[in-house]
């Protein structure tokens, strides 16, 4: 083979190999810190740095299924993208906090949705080196455009009483350390909550509300795939 020809196939082998490495790191979560610190901190919406979370808890902390629907739906959203690698708990104690206040007839699948927003125990591993820790800023909770059209068209039973669907957006960050130097990245994140809500005798005595509302996780969209 001709050198020239040969030199111009390695560096492309080379080129593909880096691509997919770089791929590959994006996939587990962990390629905004593990590859250094930025010359600049990502931008927040409002011109601001994220630098440090307002209050990440040291353990998982139970959703609240009370309240109203759109409280619920918040709730979710931010068990979802709040965790601590150096809190001594793992993926599947954040994930059990969701699984409590899922629907019994959506376990299985529900589960599975809310482990492709968690990284995997690989993943988690090395962002503990990096003491990685994450929460969710939100944007907005909004019922989604298409949702009543959905219902409307539904065969009765396909949809549950109650269901409704929040599209939220946000931004995600995450800070950590790069050796002694703390790292910041943030990622705007959209996606689509599904629950259903049975409104309930309040049995607290007044001023409180007579009727509340306990609500249960149906099934959650793509991460950056919901419905608009």
């Amino acid at each position: 083979m001709d050198p020239t020809a040969r030199r111009r196939r390695t560096v492309f082998i080379a080129a593909i190999a880096g691509g997919l490495l770089l791929l590959l790191l994006i996939g587990v979560g962990v390629y905004g810190l593990i590859r250094g610190p930025q010359t600049t901190e990502p931008a927040r919406p409002d011109g601001s740095t994220a630098t440090s979370p307002t209050f990440v808890p040291a353990e998982p902390e139970p959703v609240v299924a009370f309240g109203g629907p759109e409280e619920f739906a918040g709730a979710v959203a931010e068990a979802l993208f709040t965790w601590d690698t150096t809190s001594g708990y793992g993926p599947a104690d954040y994930a059990q906090m969701l699984a409590d206040v899922t629907a019994d007839t959506e376990a299985d699948a529900a589960a599975s949705d809310v482990r492709s927003y968690l990284p995997m125990p690989e993943a988690w591993a090395q962002l503990r080196t990096h003491q990685t820790l994450q929460w969710l800023t939100i944007d907005t909770i909004e019922i989604s455009a298409v949702w009543a059209d959905a219902v409307a068209q539904a065969a009765p039973g396909q949809i549950p009483d109650g269901a409704v669907a929040y599209t939220i957006t946000g931004t995600r960050h995450r800070t950590g350390y790069w050796g002694t130097d703390p790292v910041t990245t943030s990622h705007q994140v959209a996606f689509t909550v599904f629950i259903t809500c049975t409104p309930e005798r309040n049995p607290a005595l007044p001023p409180a509300e007579p009727i509340t509302e306990t609500c249960s996780l149906l099934r959650l969209s793509q991460l950056d795939n919901p419905l608009r």
